[in-house]
């Protein structure tokens, strides 16, 4: 027992656990490194996990308004690695009602966001502000149209459009706000390398009419 008193009570020079003030460049240093690493990260997750984007105008209204803010699912239809062709770990390829943020075709700088209505191989028409694949009324619950007025052909595509076939890796897409979403009506198709992802959740929502969050749009999942 005296043994067993003795080594308890011995006290050892340095504890084990201590630590120790680093120095001023040793802090420096670890907040610099922190700081390359979670802006790496951020990197990363931009370019090939998620990335969000704001809606400015109102093509897409009433699935999105004007202020809101989303997160884009970019590893969905695969990562794009940057200067190699294709995509790897790809998921699935965009479906028809897929809600789609690309690259504008006639302006790259600009990205634009609209529902895949046709695929690979699909043949759209337009007829009477009616959509039809495949010779099929594709009847979307989030279309609306807020123009009573019908616009001839021969003036613009909007409401009528001949039937199109929708080329091998490119997608015909369309605003929900059909009478004023300029889209595949107007301009052709998204070819799958310019698209970026699949929106699919509203994180904030502005109204910057009244000047207040759109609470209930908050959190809301993207269909």
């Amino acid at each position: 027992m005296e043994d067993y008193k003795n080594v308890c009570e011995d006290k050892p020079t340095e504890p084990a656990n201590e630590v120790k003030p680093a120095k001023g460049k040793h802090i420096a240093r670890e907040y610099l490194e922190s700081i390359v690493i979670a802006v790496l990260l951020a990197m990363v997750i931009r370019t090939f996990i998620v990335q969000a984007f704001k809606i400015p105008s109102g093509s897409m209204e009433d699935t999105l308004a004007i202020g809101d803010h989303l997160l884009v699912n970019k590893f969905i239809y695969g990562t794009k690695i940057p200067g190699l062709d294709g995509r790897i770990l790809k998921i699935r390829s965009p479906r028809q009602g897929d809600v789609i943020v690309f690259e504008y075709p006639e302006d790259p700088t600009k990205d634009f966001i609209k529902r895949v209505v046709g695929v690979p191989g699909d043949v759209v028409e337009v007829k009477n502000k009616r959509v039809y694949v495949n010779g099929k009324l594709y009847a979307n619950p989030h279309e609306v149209h807020k123009e009573p007025d019908t616009v001839p052909k021969e003036y613009n595509p909007r409401d009528f459009k001949d039937p199109v076939t929708v080329p091998a890796d490119s997608y015909f897409v369309m605003g929900d706000n059909r009478d004023r979403s300029y889209d595949s009506r107007f301009w052709g198709f998204v070819k799958m390398d310019k698209i970026k992802g699949l929106a699919f959740i509203k994180y904030w929502s502005w109204d910057k009419d009244k000047m207040r969050p759109r609470f209930n749009a908050i959190g809301k999942l993207i269909d």
